[in-house]
């Protein structure tokens, strides 16, 4: 997976705050009917407006942060290399470059290198969980009409 170099393991701290900021502003969240809610910055008693969708993508940050995930946020526009959508979709660059050559990932080309919309490689790969969940489906079926599967 492509992990920027900015970002680190949480603490045992700030894994232990995070599940406790989680878990309170998940329940504030139940009582937000405002688009744009506005917050108090108790230390600096400093109100600010924010997006009730940015609350709730906090509210994730916070869980995976409270179990100790590493946590990153990439813009949608973001265009990464072959090497880093490799290692998001776990295969080698040879076989990205393959998808982008036989029009399967669209791409970009700045200079002799390829560059690929992060969007298109999530899109990538919902297309292909979508396809096995198919196949592996499709395999059930074809065993249980065999009777080697029980329902």
């Amino acid at each position: 997976m492509f992990i920027p170099q900015n970002i680190s393991k949480p603490t045992k701290e700030e894994q232990q705050a995070a599940l406790q900021s989680y878990e309170a502003l998940i329940s504030a969240l139940d009582n937000i009917n405002e688009p744009n809610p506005e917050i108090e910055i108790e230390e600096t008693r400093k109100r600010v407006r924010i997006p009730l969708s940015a609350l709730k993508l906090l509210a994730k940050i916070l869980k995976e942060t409270g179990q100790g995930k590493l946590v990153s946020i990439v813009p949608v526009a973001t265009e990464v290399t072959t090497q880093a959508a490799a290692e998001m979709l776990g295969c080698s660059r040879p076989h990205i470059v393959k998808l982008l050559e036989t029009g399967q990932i669209k791409f970009t080309k700045v200079g002799r290198h390829r560059r690929i919309k992060y969007e298109d490689i999530v899109s990538y790969k919902q297309q292909m969980k979508e396809e096995q969940e198919r196949l592996i489906s499709q395999i059930m079926d074809v065993d249980e009409k065999e009777g080697l599967y029980d329902l």
